[in-house]
């Protein structure tokens, strides 16, 4: 008999899912780390992925191996990013003429792939490429310096959002990246990570919309909220009229923002090397 079709490849791939497992170390256990490195920001205020302005970020890892393939990992990670359109290449950017920073705390679940098997103390296995995937939830508070202080944007309502209906401080991310992994000794290893978020939100650098009504954001914010709306400046040979105008565009709410790590750390293993199963 032929077989063909989703039968023919259910069989396929349980055979080879079962070959697997049989044939993997039971390298079960947990790891647990420290890591260093930078985080970036990716969105309305940096949209040609600008890479200049590399700010701090670290946080801790906690790994459990199902063996020498399979990992799921526990992450907390704290950053700061920012964005400045006077960075931009582009001139109705620079015209626009605004700029965030802010703190971003992350947490996150991913389930962790290596390409190569892999086990603590081996000779010949001691090293490899990952790939990983998961979800995160993370903390973010824009803010903006205006004459020397600085301001919390979202309580500012700059896109004329109403008191009480500002955008949460809180959101989630699709998260998913790769890295390298070696060993330095029998528990501890070395890694060598990038991980990017898409995020569910388009407010980490409080630019999605458009530009509110002035006088009705003069009038329940304040001059301050008026001001950081607002920052547009003239640029030669820049139709600037729209900007600020209510209405007009001043971010892209059909993109959403994007945060980047790109991180070395440290880990240790507390695990025991099983023998495999006949």
């Amino acid at each position: 008999m032929i077989l063909s079709g989703k039968p023919f490849l259910r069989i396929v791939l349980f055979v080879l899912l079962s070959f697997s497992l049989t044939q993997s170390w039971a390298q079960k256990g947990w790891e647990a780390g420290v890591w260093l490195g930078t985080a970036y920001y990716f969105g309305d205020l940096n949209t040609s992925y600008d890479l200049g302005e590399p700010r701090p970020a670290g946080g801790v890892i906690a790994r459990y191996n199902f063996n020498n393939r399979i990992c799921f990992k526990l992450g907390g990670g704290y950053g700061i990013v920012s964005g400045d359109d006077a960075r931009s290449k582009n001139p109705f950017e620079r015209a626009r003429n605004l700029s965030f920073r802010s703190e971003v705390f992350d947490v996150s679940g991913q389930i962790e792939v290596n390409f190569l098997p892999y086990v603590h103390g081996s000779r010949s296995e001691f090293f490899t490429p990952y790939v990983f995937t998961g979800f995160s939830a993370f903390s973010f508070n824009p803010t903006a310096e205006l004459d020397g202080t600085r301001y919390n944007l979202r309580e500012l309502g700059t896109e004329g959002q109403f008191k009480g209906e500002e955008y949460y401080g809180v959101s989630g991310s699709f998260v998913y990246g790769g890295g390298f992994k070696i060993d330095v000794s029998k528990d501890w290893s070395l890694n060598f990570e990038l991980g990017a978020r898409a995020a569910f939100t388009d407010y980490i650098d409080d630019v999605s919309t458009v530009y509110p009504d002035k006088k009705d954001l003069l009038r329940t914010r304040g001059e301050v909220a008026s001001a950081l709306s607002d920052r547009s400046i003239m640029i030669p040979g820049v139709d600037s009229s729209q900007l600020g105008k209510e209405g007009s565009q001043r971010g892209n709410s059909s993109n959403k923002d994007n945060l980047v790590f790109i991180q070395i750390g440290i880990v240790r293993y507390f695990g025991n090397l099983a023998c495999p199963k006949p």
